[in-house]
């Protein structure tokens, strides 16, 4: 009985959405495999592990798969590339589908050679049997893949994989290492013309005026294009349009939008309108036994991508028809946002994924792709090329939401929790396209017959948004946790890596610091006897052991903390042990963190992504925060804008988990949490002094040590 066909379970992965197997997969006479992925390469190296997936199933080598890059009109729909969901999602459905593909070839070759299955010998694609041979790539019809994938057919086991679980080199590596063309803004299409759009360096309400009488002859120039507040610029060279933009600028006059709140946290208290008990536990006997209550409250500020390259696009109109080049991660939803705001219908535009800046989240890609789109009407069927600057990324990407947290615990005589409260007040943490029922496009806000502007919403738990990791994993007789939403944005906020999860864990991981310090229990201890999940407590173990923890000698303004998460409380594990010094500064000389994602596709790109995670993290917990000015962000530069350098990366040592008989998960974001806590709990070990509010800059050390 196939339950799944007869709609009594849910496919596994995209599968769900994505049901044929030729959406998937298509077998070539030459000897290769294409293989169909809705998911798109950000750095995170998914397509090297996605194609192992494939490879392993099929039982090919590895180099036989071609992964091709995501395109609305080609692949399947898999809706956004974030959550660290690629391997659960993608990687579960390219199981399956290559599966089903193996075994639907193997039935053909069979049938060519007049043999049974269990006859056939097979070879990277080659089979043979009864001194006769045939292949793959002679098996295969586009007809026999024109079905639903079948659930009953078995991916291999485990014990069986050969590619899987295998360091393989990463796909996307040895063009960026050397230089050569890859990104985004490497694409030059014939007769391409350079766009910039008009934007002052704040928010505005409208534009009342714009005097363009000494741009117009600006040799060069081919259009200056404007829709209500929308203004833009197209010229022959990228140089000239630069040019312009600034000239244009210059010349025109912006109406003021609203004053941003100066303490916004503060702000976010007051402005809360929905009002959420997200987990409830009660035991009345154990919250007897308390003797001792503790409270603290701590702070994220608006934290910007701040990718290394600016947000790009090219557009192309043809007939009628709309071709987009983005570094989008939901090319679906970004589709569906351009026809909303072009007036078109969806089967007239396609949007081509191409690598740009790593981002892990909702930066200006989408964005900057309606705005060539727009400009792109005007270019008479020549593909426009839109760069923003670095004071375009800064004043108009969204940020990560800033969150203001209080936490509440009680103690009993004996050092345990009995009685734990949390809660959050923040904006909502996705206003990607494709999820509102006005685009999510900044330009679309500005137009003769603007859209409203949607709220960034917050995802239901279980994976959450900001209150993504607000439920502790530990094991407490009593909590409550409160999700206070706000949904009016001072600034525009969306998805940044782990969402809520990064400041949920700052805050759990440093007040159970806190909490083990009253109860004079290590902290490391006082974790594990809260912690009943084997997994949760063998990461912690592990990272601790590999960090000697246990050997760790006091110096004098140096110290020692440790973070713990399970990302979402459904994925990976993560514990991380970071090495301090405080003097002038805070510097972190070594983090330590060991991960359990399941079964690993490809150490090397956990660790990648692990590693990458946790210097991220090192750069928000020390130095990243938007700083606002009356009417937008001060922080318009890298000078207003400091990340960590390279001469400030730790060294980071990474031990993994390796659990096959669990299944595989994401480990893109989960090290943020633990990082950030580990780091801030560090810095008390050194200093004796809690700094509450990130980042952990000097200044507000200085303020923690004179209120103390």
């Amino acid at each position: 009985m196939n339950l799944v066909a007869e709609g009594r379970l849910k496919r596994p992965g995209s599968l769900e959405k994505n049901p044929k197997l030729s959406q998937w997969l298509r077998v070539h006479s030459d000897g290769t495999v294409s293989i169909f992925s809705g998911k798109v390469e950000i750095g995170q190296g998914i397509l090297t592990a996605l194609a192992q997936i494939a490879a392993e199933e099929l039982g090919i080598t590895p180099g036989r798969i071609h992964m091709l890059a995501a395109d609305t009109a080609t692949s399947p729909d898999e809706g956004v590339t974030s959550g660290s969901l690629s391997i659960q999602d993608s990687g579960a459905a390219l199981r399956r589908a290559c599966a089903q593909a193996r075994a639907l070839l193997l039935e053909r070759a069979a049938a060519r050679l007049g043999v049974s299955i269990g006859d056939l010998r097979v070879d990277d694609g080659i089979i043979q049997a009864a001194g006769r041979s045939t292949s793959f790539w002679e098996c295969t019809d586009d007809a026999s893949f024109d079905r639903e994938v079948d659930e009953t057919v078995a991916p291999r086991s485990p014990r069986d994989y050969r590619v899987v679980g295998k360091f393989l080199p990463r796909r996307d590596l040895p063009d960026k290492i050397a230089g050569r063309p890859r990104f985004i803004q490497d694409i030059t299409l014939p007769k391409m013309l350079y766009g910039r759009v008009v934007r002052p360096s704040h928010g505005f309400a409208g534009l009342i005026s714009l005097d363009d009488s000494k741009v117009k002859s600006m040799p060069g120039l081919t259009a200056i294009v404007r829709d209500g507040s929308f203004v833009g610029v197209i010229a022959e060279r990228e140089e000239v349009a630069i040019s312009a933009q600034r000239a244009l600028r210059a010349a025109a006059c912006w109406g003021n939008a609203d004053p941003l709140p100066q303490d916004v946290h503060a702000w976010l208290r007051e402005h809360a309108v929905e009002h959420r008990v997200i987990s409830e536990r009660e035991n009345a006997e154990a919250k007897s036994r308390a003797t001792r209550i503790l409270e603290a409250s701590y702070t994220k500020p608006y934290i910007s991508h701040a990718s290394i390259g600016p947000s790009c696009a090219i557009a192309q109109f043809d007939g009628g028809k709309l071709t987009v080049w983005s570094h989008s991660q939901g090319i679906f939803n970004l589709r569906r946002d351009l026809a909303i705001a072009l007036g078109m219908r969806e089967n007239t535009i396609v949007v081509r994924h191409a690598e740009g800046a790593g981002c892990y989240g909702h930066n200006g890609a989408d964005d900057v792709a309606l705005d060539a789109a727009l400009l792109a009407r005007a270019a008479v069927g020549r593909p426009v090329q839109v760069q923003w600057m670095r004071d375009d990324e800064f004043a108009w990407a969204p940020c990560g939401p800033a969150m203001a947290l209080s936490l509440r615990a009680a103690l009993d005589a004996q050092g345990n929790i009995v009685d734990w409260q949390h809660e959050l007040w923040s904006n909502g943490h996705s206003s990607r396209p494709g999820r509102a029922q006005n685009p999510a496009l900044v330009a679309a806000w500005y137009l003769a017959r603007p859209y409203e502007r949607p709220s960034a919403i917050n995802m239901p738990l279980p994976a959450g948004a900001a209150d993504r990791n607000a439920v502790p994993i530990y094991d407490f007789p009593n909590q409550r946790v409160f999700n206070h939403y706000v949904r009016e944005m001072p600034v525009r906020t969306s998805a940044l890596r782990s969402l809520g999860a990064y400041a949920n864990v700052f805050a759990i991981e440093s007040f159970m610091d806190e909490l083990a310090q009253a109860a004079e229990i290590d902290p490391i201890a006082f974790r594990l006897r809260h912690l009943r999940d084997s997994r949760g407590r063998a990461v912690i173990e592990a990272a601790a052991r590999r960090a000697g923890w246990s050997n760790w000698k006091p110096v004098e303004g140096r110290g020692h903390g440790i973070g713990f998460a399970k990302y979402k409380n459904l994925g990976a594990y993560c514990a991380a042990v970071a090495e301090v010094e405080v003097d002038h500064e805070v510097r972190v000389h070594r983090l330590v963190l060991a991960v359990d994602v399941g079964l690993v596709i490809n150490p090397d790109g956990v660790i990648n992504q692990i590693e990458g995670g946790a210097v991220q993290s090192t750069s928000w917990t020390l130095k990243e925060q938007v700083k606002l000015e009356a009417h937008g962000t001060a922080s318009l530069g890298w000078e207003d804008y400091p990340i960590l350098k390279f001469s400030e990366v730790p060294a980071v040592e990474v031990e993994l988990i390796d659990r096959p008989e669990f299944p595989a998960v994401g480990a893109g974001e989960a090290a943020q949490g633990p990082t950030a806590a580990a780091i801030a709990n560090a810095v008390e070990n050194a200093l004796g002094v809690r700094v509450r509010e990130l980042p952990l800059t000097p200044e507000r050390v200085i303020v923690a040590i004179e209120r103390q």
